[in-house]
């Protein structure tokens, strides 16, 4: 499991992925909540890092990696509305955790044959295997 430390600059990152276009929109503020409070993170210190980001923070495991990768697709995709500067974003985070960049090319190419656009967890996890091994 990620301690506090990591756990604080996860949702860092994603808050500052969802301010991509500059403000945050009521959606993705109550996903991002959603999130914090499945991490066990006070709604205070949730608020308190929109005015002081926590620096980021390597995750050690190649799941936990995987699984904000998700996340953030998940964020992305929450208002339904999806830029062009949003998928650079993320493909850029992607890489800066580390994974693949095949792989989140592949997650990217397949978002728009799913639902909603959102990569169920269990192909999204399939997609980073087959890079990994």
């Amino acid at each position: 499991m990620i301690n506090r430390v990591e756990k604080l600059s996860l949702l860092s990152e994603m808050i500052a992925f969802a301010m991509t276009d500059e403000n945050i929109k009521s959606i993705e503020y109550r996903f991002l909540l959603g999130v914090a409070k499945q991490l066990d993170i006070s709604q205070e210190d949730f608020d308190y890092l929109f005015e002081h980001p926590v620096t980021y923070v390597h995750l050690k495991s190649h799941s936990e990696r995987i699984v904000q990768f998700h996340r953030l697709v998940l964020l992305m995709n929450v208002d339904k509305h999806i830029t062009p500067k949003q998928l650079v974003k993320l493909h850029n985070f992607g890489l800066r955790m580390g994974l693949s960049h095949e792989s989140i090319n592949r997650v990217l190419d397949l978002m728009e044959s799913f639902p909603n656009k959102v990569v169920p967890p269990d192909f999204l996890i399939d997609i980073f295997k087959v890079q990994y091994n």
